[in-house]
């Protein structure tokens, strides 16, 4: 009943930018927190970034100063602005929203996305 979207990723070389998207749709209420996560091969999967539903950002220490994440909240869309991408950038990133459902009110669920890889290599 509710579906998270991305687009975005693809092949870039080391100092290059990217632009992911999210788009989440279907029996949506209310969404509270949106973010990306990023898994390597052979890796846990980490949290790269998140956002509110008041546009209160995280980071991932790693990615400060590099990656901007926004939303558009009429759209029910995420946003990650990558720039300055080094190959340890390179992983399938992972869109997540926690909202409710119409069937659900009150109750707050994580979602996923399928992943879009993002390549970083000369």
């Amino acid at each position: 009943q509710v579906q998270l979207v991305e687009s975005g990723g693809g092949l870039v070389q080391p100092g290059g930018s990217l632009r992911l998207s999210c788009a989440a749709s279907g029996n949506i209420f209310s969404i509270y927190a949106m973010g990306w996560y990023r898994q390597a091969p052979g890796e846990q999967r980490e949290l790269v970034a998140t956002i509110s539903s008041g546009d209160s950002t995280n980071y991932a220490d790693s990615v400060k100063g590099r990656f901007t994440i926004s939303r558009d909240n009429a759209k029910n869309t995420v946003y990650l602005q990558m720039n300055m991408l080094k190959p340890e950038d390179t992983a399938v990133y992972y869109c997540n929203a926690r909202l409710s459902t119409y069937s659900r009110m009150y109750y707050a669920g994580d979602y996923w996305g399928q992943g879009t890889q993002v390549t970083v290599s000369s």
